[in-house]
C-alpha cells in the first residue's frame, strides 16, 4: 500500500515550492525519521532560547507571523501530501511558543511547558481533535494553537498552586 504521509501525492516533491516546503516543515526539521513533531517542538525552543525572544512583544508577533505562514504553508502542503502530513511542523513550532508564551523564562518552567505541550498535541483532549477537521491548513494549526493554549494553562496553573508554599 502507497504510504501518502510521507511521500507526496503529485508526481513530485518539486510540486510544492522552497519556501513553502522550508517554512511548514520548520526548516526541515519534519523530515526527521524520528518523531518530526518533536523534532518541529525542538526547533521552537531553539528560536525561544533567542535573548529577549520571550519579551511579550517578539512572541505574539512571532506566533501571528507563523501562525498566518503555517496556514497557508499547510493548505499548500496537504494539497500534495494529504490531511495533515508528519512532516509539516510548523504547527508544533507555533504550538509550542504559545505553551512558553508570557511564561518566566527558566530552564524548569521551559522543560514543563514543552512535556505539557507535547503531551496535549499527542493525545489531543477535545476541542483539540475537533479542530484537526477543519481543512485548507487551519486545522493542521488550530489543534496545535489549542495544544498550546492547554499546555501554557498547565503550566501557568501549576506554577500559581506552588507560588506560595
Amino acid at each position: 500500500m502507497y504510504d501518502t504521509s510521507v511521500h507526496p501525492q503529485n508526481n513530485s516533491e518539486t510540486s510544492v515550492p522552497f519556501c513553502v516546503r522550508f517554512f511548514a516543515t520548520g526548516f526541515f526539521s519534519g523530515y526527521s525519521k524520528i518523531a518530526p513533531g518533536t523534532a518541529g517542538s525542538i526547533v521552537a525552543l531553539l528560536f525561544y532560547a533567542i535573548p529577549f525572544f520571550e519579551s511579550p512583544l517578539i512572541i505574539t508577533v512571532a506566533i501571528i507571523s507563523f501562525f498566518i505562514i503555517g496556514v497557508y504553508t499547510s493548505n499548500r502542503m496537504e494539497k500534495s501530501f494529504g490531511d495533515d502530513p508528519p512532516i509539516v511542523v510548523i504547527d508544533e513550532i507555533v504550538g509550542m511558543w504559545i505553551s512558553l508564551a508570557f511564561l518566566p523564562k527558566t530552564l524548569f518552567i521551559t522543560s514543563l511547558a514543552f512535556l505539557f505541550f507535547r503531551f496535549f498535541d499527542i493525545f489531543k483532549p477535545p476541542p483539540c481533535r475537533q479542530l484537526e477537521g477543519i481543512k485548507n491548513g487551519w486545522g493542521v494549526m488550530l489543534d496545535d494553537v489549542m495544544a498550546g493554549i492547554y499546555a501554557n494553562l498547565t503550566t501557568q496553573f501549576i506554577l500559581f498552586s506552588f507560588s506560595n508554599i
